[in-house]
């Protein structure tokens, strides 16, 4: 049996309507030169959109001497758990300001996870092996991905202006850049340019 539309909190009717609203969006980032970029993370913020999360959970494991993911997405409050499933032990560490992280030396799992509570980019690295790095990305929506091969997303989105936040481990500044996304009514692919 269907719930009648005036028993749904205003919350609930407010993601309907915007639900009911939303259009399929392909954003592509390229570069200057018009290359698309791949592996670069985008994050689309809505108004009146959430941006904390509050039980959100992710991982950042060690596997074969390397980070897995190289690039992870997460939203402002995710805990994220660092495994380590190689037979070597890791130190894991960032000297980013969103994060300061200093895992020494271990084996298995560290039994707390460590949540990013700031949005921006924290570059991991790892003291016994200088040949591994990473990055995560913190963003403030729920609204984001990484690009494919093509550096494309997909979202889901309303008509109207948005704000972007993106960033690709080949620019170089360490922080995201701000851009606008104008969603046509109909939707559709778009395409962003980033700078050096």
């Amino acid at each position: 049996m269907m719930t009648p539309l005036r028993h749904l909190m205003p919350a609930a009717l407010a993601s309907l309507t915007l639900a009911a609203q939303a259009v399929p969006v392909t954003v592509q980032l390229q570069g200057p030169d018009g290359q698309p970029l791949a592996g670069a993370a985008v994050a689309v913020e809505l108004k009146g959109r959430p941006s904390r999360a509050t039980h959100a959970k992710a991982e950042m494991g060690q596997r074969d001497r390397q980070f897995t993911p190289q690039l992870l997405v997460v939203q402002t409050g995710t805990a994220v758990s660092f495994p380590n499933f190689d037979t070597v032990r890791h130190h894991v560490y960032s000297f980013s300001p969103i994060k300061v992280i200093d895992i020494k030396l271990y084996a298995g799992t560290p039994t707390e996870p460590i949540v990013f509570d700031k949005p921006g980019v924290a570059t991991l690295g790892c003291n016994i092996h200088d040949r591994m790095s990473a990055h995560i990305v913190v963003v403030d929506t729920p609204l984001f991905a990484r690009t494919d091969d093509k550096g494309q997303a997909s979202f889901e989105l309303p008509a109207g202006a948005h704000a972007v936040k993106a960033w690709h481990a080949g620019q170089k500044s360490p922080n995201l850049q701000s851009l606008r996304l104008d969603v046509p009514a109909a939707g559709g692919p778009l395409a962003l340019t980033l700078s050096d």
